[in-house]
């Protein structure tokens, strides 16, 4: 079974092209936001993802509109990607430090989405992307994707704390989508 999915959203605010292979592959990242490129890409390196990504956003205004249609676009992709969820793990969690950083995620593939997110804000800005927007991009995947995330993270460098939750929640993802065969993991038979 091919478990991958192409996305497209085009907006007055973004124009969004994505394919997204869960088993793996290229990944080519342009959002116009150098840090964001930077976190998806690790995203897709410690999530076993292949990942194809052009983002054209309003970047004159700010990155929020591209950071969280990213998201939409992603979530959507992934659960495309996983069709009715048969055979999957379902669940994940991962903990990840990054020198004086520590990010801890769990999530489940379970179709109701939600998001907790406790990630302390110690500088505005990384480059040229605001800080908040690692929240407002998890809250878009879990929207559209129908997934259940919860982030607990602290430290002092917002670097360091971003690619901490990045890459904790790539760790869980890939332990959440791995293949175990058999049917859906849920006692009302769905997802």
């Amino acid at each position: 079974m091919e478990r991958t999915a192409a996305v497209s959203r085009r907006t007055k605010e973004t124009d969004i092209t994505l394919t997204l292979s869960l088993d793996g592959g290229e990944t080519a990242v342009e959002t116009g936001i150098g840090f964001f490129d930077h976190m998806l890409t690790a995203l897709a390196l410690h999530g076993g993802l292949g990942l194809r990504l052009q983002v054209r956003g309003d970047l004159e205004v700010d990155g929020h509109h591209t950071v969280e249609d990213t998201g939409l676009v992603l979530g959507q992709a992934l659960r495309q990607a996983l069709g009715a969820g048969a055979g999957i793990e379902r669940f994940g969690q991962a903990r990840v430090p990054m020198d004086e950083a520590l990010a801890a995620v769990a999530l489940d593939i379970g179709g109701r989405p939600y998001l907790r997110c406790r990630i302390p804000e110690t500088q505005a800005r990384i480059g040229a992307y605001d800080a908040c927007l690692t929240e407002e991009f998890w809250r878009a995947v879990c929207a559209a994707a129908g997934l259940t995330l919860h982030i607990e993270a602290y430290g002092e460098n917002a670097h360091h704390i971003a690619e901490a939750v990045f890459k904790a929640c790539a760790h869980a993802l890939r332990r959440a989508v791995r293949p175990t065969g058999g049917g859906v993991l849920s006692t009302k038979g769905v997802l």
